[in-house]
């Protein structure tokens, strides 16, 4: 069978009139992409800031070539709304609706992206021999004679990757941080050798720099065959020196949390490094893989395990991109669907204390099964990323309440974390049920429902039942370490086919948040 085939129909989409296709663009709230932080900013300060943005404009090319192809299809298109609306979900195909197809003429995105041939056959991936097929920084192509072959993001994209080397040294040249230099440093010599571990433990021995960025190829979420190849994305980003500070006690409790967990002593032995960073940031640029459809407003990093185990990682929360999405979409939402005597309960604050500890709960958990199955990622195959979202969603709300009853959280409560939590569900879930996102919500959602955490009253409206909530907190953590820790995939798919599914009576509440204009998400004008 063919993976992923990308057919050019006559048109497997009506065509939507100029005017629907402005409403799907508007969509977008335009947030205006800038920080009061940049007054703290020296001369050379924003010379590096100059050329991180040239290499992070190469990263968002890269991701067009990656994801879809060549940019210029959809630069030329003549809808000006439809051309908007391409270049927000970087091709063709709608991210927050399964992406489907909004350009005529073009069919289903092939599930593979443009990692793989189009036309490759599973029994093609399956008999490929080469041990580089599933490295996270090789595509698949085709040799001369039509064979499947691997080609190194290093040779694939080397014109490109050779001018953001040259971006990064000037400004490792330029820099008077120390830690910042060594880490452009080291991520150039990665670009050139597809070996990102030694620059990504400079990344994390950078802790003093003003300035920070992520650039390179990280998240394999676009790989929809695989879940193996990663995007190229940047952020650039500045420090709040103030905030971050009131999180750094965080840090040291790492491993306290870990052995509070709702489950057997059996998944607790992974002890959590407590170097870790957790630090807020304002965000001033988005590009590539991170910037298309729904955007991202925190950031747990690296990936790579055995950096997490020699000095845990970071976990920076994009606090102006995070507020932007709370007044823009989340209050809104909750304000419409949540009953009126709890909509007191919807706080900025617990927001960002839910999406902070979401990103802790990454580094939490189970890394390698009990039962000699290897690493939870090899395990879980294709459902770890979907497992790995639901994981990090519920720890993350398990460990605010906890560190509210421990009084080390001020100024909300439970029934502030558990009912923004909720209404949150409602809108991810608008990203898309086909993004692992949105799969790890719908699981969340349904189950919740299931337990009684939350029903609707008389009118219509959400009324969150807290003691219920807190028993689903504890049990749906439960399930989700076991079925890590047991690597069970076969259950781990099942449950996902049953649970991570749109209900009816949700698809309603979705069209009623919709019908009010509430925007899905939100778009950057980058001032700076």
């Amino acid at each position: 069978m063919a993976i992923g085939a990308f057919v050019m129909l006559a048109s497997s989409c009506a065509q939507e009139s100029g005017s629907d296709m402005q409403a799907r663009a508007d969509e977008y709230a335009v947030v205006e992409m800038n920080s009061p932080l940049m007054e703290g900013l020296d001369s050379r300060d924003r010379q590096v800031l100059d050329l991180l943005r040239m290499a992070a404009d190469i990263m968002d090319n890269l991701f067009w070539q990656q994801t879809f192809g060549d940019r210029k299809d959809m630069d030329t298109l003549g809808d000006k709304a439809m051309k908007e609306f391409a270049m927000i979900n970087y091709g063709p195909w709608d991210r927050l609706e399964d992406n489907s197809p909004f350009v005529p003429g073009y069919g289903e995105k092939p599930l593979g992206a443009n990692y793989y041939p189009a036309d490759m056959t599973t029994e093609e991936w399956e008999a490929f021999a080469d041990p580089d097929k599933t490295s996270p920084y090789t595509v698949i192509r085709r040799d001369e004679d039509g064979n499947l072959k691997c080609v190194w993001y290093r040779d694939e994209y080397r014109k490109e990757l050779e001018l953001v080397c040259s971006y990064l040294e000037e400004a490792a040249a330029i820099t008077g941080n120390d830690g910042l230099r060594n880490y452009l440093t080291k991520r150039a010599e990665a670009f050139r050798t597809d070996e990102y571990f030694e620059s990504d433990l400079a990344w994390m021995d950078m802790k003093d720099s003003k300035i920070d960025v992520v650039i390179g190829p990280i998240e394999n979420y676009d790989d929809k065959l695989n879940e193996l190849k990663t995007s190229y994305e940047c952020f650039i980003l500045l420090k709040d020196e103030k905030r971050s500070k009131d999180l750094e006690k965080y840090v040291s409790m790492l491993p306290e949390l870990q052995k509070m967990l709702p489950c057997p002593e059996e998944y607790k032995t992974f002890v959590p490094g407590t170097s870790s960073d957790l630090n807020v940031y304002d965000a001033i640029y988005y590009a590539g893989d991170c910037n298309c459809g729904s955007k991202t407003i925190a950031i747990n990093l690296p990936n790579d395990d055995r950096v997490q185990a020699l000095k845990g990682a970071r976990r920076l929360q994009l606090h102006n991109s995070m507020n932007a999405k709370f007044d823009k979409i989340l209050l809104p939402i909750g304000r419409l669907l949540v009953e009126p005597e709890q909509q007191k309960h919807l706080r900025s604050e617990a927001f960002f204390w839910n999406v902070t500890f979401h990103e802790v709960a990454h580094g939490l958990g189970v890394k390698e099964t009990v039962n000699g199955k290897g690493s939870v990622d090899e395990a879980m195959g294709a459902e770890k990323t979907t497992w790995e979202e639901a994981k990090a969603d519920i720890l993350g709300l398990f460990m605010v309440c906890k560190l509210i009853d421990m009084e080390e959280i001020p100024l909300i409560s439970k029934e502030d974390a558990i009912t923004t939590f909720i209404a949150g569900l409602v809108r991810s879930v608008r990203f898309g049920a086909a993004s692992s996102h949105g799969k790890a919500n719908m699981m969340c959602y349904n189950y919740m429902k299931e337990q009684g955490a939350f029903s609707r009253n008389k009118d219509g409206q959400y009324h969150i039942d807290f003691g219920k909530a807190l028993s689903a907190i504890d049990s749906w953590a439960a399930l989700i370490i076991r079925t890590q820790a047991t690597g069970d995939a076969g259950y781990a798919k099942e449950f996902s086919t049953k649970y991570a599914v749109v209900p009816e009576a949700l698809k309603a509440d979705i069209a009623n948040v919709n019908s009010h204009g509430i925007p899905r998400d939100i778009k950057f004008d980058f001032v700076w």
